[in-house]
């Protein structure tokens, strides 16, 4: 996995969490990441494919971390993960990776997005489409961690 392929998902992140939830969270080492359980709450997935090469992209949060971000950028706070969080949690995959596709069609790799999908729960799994490695990266935060994922075929 090459580095121009993940910074793009990372400093997007970053940039999403400081202007949408005024929030700043600690990038982690990145590693390889073996199986499909998720290490977070709550997941977005997405795909992208373009004409060199095609991928997939997460983003997991840990539910309080979760919630913060629900409570900074609308004003709500659930109890627990319900759909509005979901919701939320959709939409930020859809920045993140927005952001990123941008940054990477500045360097000659052009994408097209699917819809994500968002998914729940203790133990959860993310299933990744492409046949590469899976590159994890933590990322921290006084609520909790967050998680995102790369997947690019070689």
């Amino acid at each position: 996995m090459r580095a121009e392929f993940v910074n793009p998902f990372l400093i997007s992140l970053l940039n999403v969490m400081k202007t949408m939830a005024t929030m700043d969270l600690t990038p982690q080492k990145p590693r390889l990441k073996k199986g499909e359980v998720a290490k977070g709450d709550v997941s977005g997935l997405i795909g992208m494919v373009g004409p060199k090469t095609k991928g997939s992209f997460s983003v997991t949060f840990e539910e309080g971390l979760a919630l913060e971000i629900m409570n900074r950028m609308l004003g709500e706070k659930p109890a627990e993960i319900n759909e509005e969080v979901t919701d939320m949690v959709g939409e930020i995959t859809n920045m993140v990776t927005g952001g990123a596709k941008r940054i990477l069609a500045e360097q000659g790799f052009d994408f097209d997005m699917a819809t994500p999908i968002v998914v729940s729960g203790l133990n959860h799994t993310i299933t990744h489409k492409s046949e590469g490695p899976i590159i994890i990266m933590p990322f921290n935060s006084e609520y909790g961690a967050a998680y995102i994922e790369i997947c690019f075929d070689s």
